[in-house]
């Protein structure tokens, strides 16, 4: 088959590692790819996001399968693109893609069947929405309605900073359009977990767990990112708490989107909070996540392929999805100064300390080639480094030692990835 893989950051190399290992694949192109995608696949110059361009290239390529991996352009409907010209895509239309480009739809969608999730309110005005603050007591959770590279969610610790952040995102529109309409939830504590789900529309099979580590600094402090490193399997994610979910979120979301005929097909991203009241949605995404995808497909048995297209040809209930009985953890190498501002252009060394070694990952973010043909970081996270391990303490233990092998000017990292779990 010749693939094409629609995105270039560190989720798409991990897919395209995946993806290369199957017996299905002949030649996987990427558009646009990255520095480390381009040792798997042809990379060609085509934005995420210019449907007409990259249907052009499949067709002039006769590509047989296309995976559309980022949120952006699922959203903006560059699935149904393909899929209208009748070629097979892997990724849910513009119409289930909305599950997570609106918040204000998903919080609808929970409430209308029963599924469980936060409180909230929705507002289109910055002054109701104000008005709402001073009923409410604090922390409040603020989120932007639209996409915003998981960037749009602000913790507010009092109602000084609740109102800035509704200044911030309905009257200055930091995430432009994104902003219009905001959610304002009520605030849950517990352990989140993260479950990506396969689906075909019908039939919805749970991968192995991850959780995401958001905050930019040591301690879960500072601003929230696009995330700094994750584990799995998550060890708060029992047996008790994936029956809860399979009987009362996986299912029941995938039925709803069914009933509303937005028939969802590719992966369900389900964002949990673990809470003293049982678990609790946090958010839907309508892609892998990144950089969960990084520790769950290195963990996966199948042919990647083969489950791909089961999700688009309706036949998910023939695969008999299997995992490693083993540990993952990525630790991201970011541009210090992430997520706000950060410099670019710096060299990448050590990349060859990876070539042929087991159970060690080097899934690239934010990279590209220089006019030399050096790798040079190219984005706020750069570099995410997996490793493998019998358990998830051997496994972070590798992962850290593994990011020594890595360098370049301006690296920041956290150092405390799945610390959690060494506490266990």
């Amino acid at each position: 088959m010749k693939i094409l893989l629609v995105g270039g950051g560190g989720r798409e190399h991990a897919i395209a590692w995946a993806v290369a290992k199957s017996p299905k694949c002949d030649k996987l192109y990427a558009a646009p790819g990255n520095a480390g995608i381009a040792e798997l696949a042809e990379c060609v110059p085509i934005s995420v996001m210019d449907a007409p361009a990259l249907v052009s290239f499949a067709k002039e390529k006769d590509i047989d399968f296309v995976i559309v991996a980022p949120d952006d352009p699922l959203a903006a409907g560059v699935a149904d693109a393909f899929l209208d010209e009748g070629i097979k895509t892997f990724g849910p239309r513009k119409n289930a893609a909305i599950i997570e480009a609106s918040k204000a739809f998903c919080k609808d969608l929970m409430k209308k069947y029963d599924i469980p999730s936060a409180a909230y309110e929705t507002f289109d005005d910055p002054d109701k929405a104000l008005t709402y603050l001073e009923t409410i007591d604090a922390p409040y959770v603020i989120k932007a309605d639209g996409l915003a590279l998981g960037k749009g969610v602000l913790i507010c610790q009092t109602i000084e900073e609740a109102r800035d952040g509704i200044k911030e995102i309905m009257i200055d529109k930091k995430f432009g359009d994104s902003g219009n309409k905001v959610v304002i939830e009520e605030f849950m504590t517990g352990r989140e977990v993260s479950v990506l789900c396969f689906s075909d529309g019908k039939t919805i099979i749970p991968m192995t767990s991850a959780q995401d580590h958001k905050r930019a600094g040591d301690g879960d402090t500072g601003l929230n990112t696009g995330g700094m490193g994750t584990f799995s399997p998550s060890p708060f994610y029992t047996d008790e708490v994936a029956k809860f979910c399979e009987e009362n979120v996986y299912q029941k979301t995938i039925d709803a989107m069914a009933a509303e005929g937005r028939e969802f097909k590719g992966v369900l991203f389900c964002g949990l909070m673990l809470t003293d009241k049982g678990p609790k949605v946090l958010e839907f995404n309508a892609r892998f996540g990144d950089p969960e995808t990084q520790v769950v497909l290195p963990r996966l048995k199948n042919d990647v392929v083969e489950v791909f297209e089961a999700c688009a040809d309706g036949t998910l209930d023939k695969i008999d999805l299997q995992f490693e009985d083993n540990a993952a953890v990525c630790v991201m190498l970011a541009s210090d100064g992430y997520p706000v501002s950060y410099e670019k252009g710096y060299e990448i060394r050590g990349l060859e300390n990876f070539k042929n070694k087991d159970g060690y990952f080097v899934f690239h973010s934010g990279t590209k080639f220089d006019e030399n043909g050096k790798v040079v970081t190219n984005g706020g996270r750069v570099i995410g480094v997996t490793a493998l391990g019998s358990n998830l303490v051997e496994a972070r233990a590798n992962a850290y030692k593994a990011t020594e092998l890595i360098d370049f000017d301006n690296k920041y990292m956290r150092h405390d990835i799945g610390k959690a779990i060494d506490e266990q």
